[in-house]
């Protein structure tokens, strides 16, 4: 039985193209949106197929009111899974299109309620919480960044506003709304200069991978349960903030040294090559009583295995 139609954006994504397939197996009927003109890559084509199902893929720029129109009006879902927003390392954190994806996301939701739509769960992130008062994360205590405020980054401001305006529409019932906090990822498709691919980058080479000294405490979840907790939220009736993260808390130099040990190569690693990124915190790990309890969502890989796993990943990657 079908549960429901799904809208799916940002399905191509780091995050997104883990979902579809969990959506599949959940008996949802799933339309994954990519900005690509034409089929989306073969990779995401592949992983979104289950049992002889497969998503319906379309291509649409969601950041023009037109095309969110058609594709809203097309579709007619009575769900949607809200992944799009602009991610480059180096890039996101301080880009003038970080207000350009609130605006097109607000647009999205409007359209969304206007046409009928049911539940709505959107990517969060925990650059959402206050990091000078951060440590172990609470949803409903722990202080969150002011929006207006003259050192918080474009990335933050706009998901700190589009949070309020999903929480406006869910208090209004609208529509029921759920907004996932999202710690910290990685696994296979990462970005080659986020700080897992990089590090097994350079080691699969036989460089050395120049680090920082690592000693935050940190949450790092494989990404593929990141997509999944997403599709549990989604299914459940829970509503408001969530955190996603893992459980396992790990210092930085921890885990490089474990993706080091797997690899076979411990000795390229050089700890404190790199300076500390200024004004993080030395812990920023998220509870996860929601998530646990109230979704009832737990993860399917320990660091251990989410390692092995993306380094896996990456060697076939690089024979092929």
């Amino acid at each position: 039985m079908t549960m429901g139609r799904v809208l799916v954006t940002g399905a191509t994504g780091f995050i997104g193209r883990w979902s579809v397939p969990a959506l599949l197996r959940l008996g949802y009927e799933v339309h994954a949106v990519s900005s690509g003109t034409g089929a989306p890559a073969a990779q995401a084509d592949a992983v979104a197929a289950h049992g002889g199902k497969r998503a319906s893929w379309h291509a649409a720029n969601l950041l023009d009111g037109a095309s969110i129109e058609r594709i809203v009006d097309a579709v007619r879902p009575s769900h949607l899974l809200h992944f799009a927003w602009i991610a480059t390392p180096g890039v996101y954190s301080t880009s003038a299109d970080n207000e350009r994806w609130r605006r097109a996301s607000e647009c999205l939701f409007d359209r969304f309620v206007a046409a009928g739509g049911r539940r709505i769960v959107a990517a969060g992130s925990c650059a959402e919480y206050d990091w000078t008062q951060a440590g172990v994360c609470h949803e409903t205590t722990t202080p969150l960044v002011d929006p207006d405020a003259p050192r918080v980054t474009p990335y933050a401001a706009a998901k700190r506003r589009l949070a309020s305006r999903l929480s406006e529409l869910d208090r209004s019932d609208a529509v029921a709304a759920a907004w996932g906090r999202i710690f910290f990822q990685f696994g296979p498709f990462e970005h080659p200069e986020r700080l897992v691919a990089s590090v097994i980058g350079r080691l699969l080479q036989g460089l050395p991978a120049d680090c920082t000294p690592g000693s935050q405490i940190r949450s790092f979840l494989h990404v593929a349960d990141v997509g999944e907790a997403f599709v549990q939220l989604l299914d459940s009736d829970v509503r408001g903030p969530v955190n996603v993260g893992s459980a396992q808390r790990v210092s930085v130099a921890e885990l490089v040294r474990l993706i080091a040990r797997q690899a076979g190569h411990p000795e390229l690693i050089r700890l404190g090559a790199r300076a500390a990124p200024p004004d993080e915190p030395a812990l920023l790990v998220p509870s996860l009583a929601r998530l646990h309890a109230e979704v009832g969502w737990q993860p399917r890989f320990t660091l251990d295995r989410a390692v092995a796993d993306t380094l896996a990943w990456h060697r076939a990657r690089a024979a092929s």
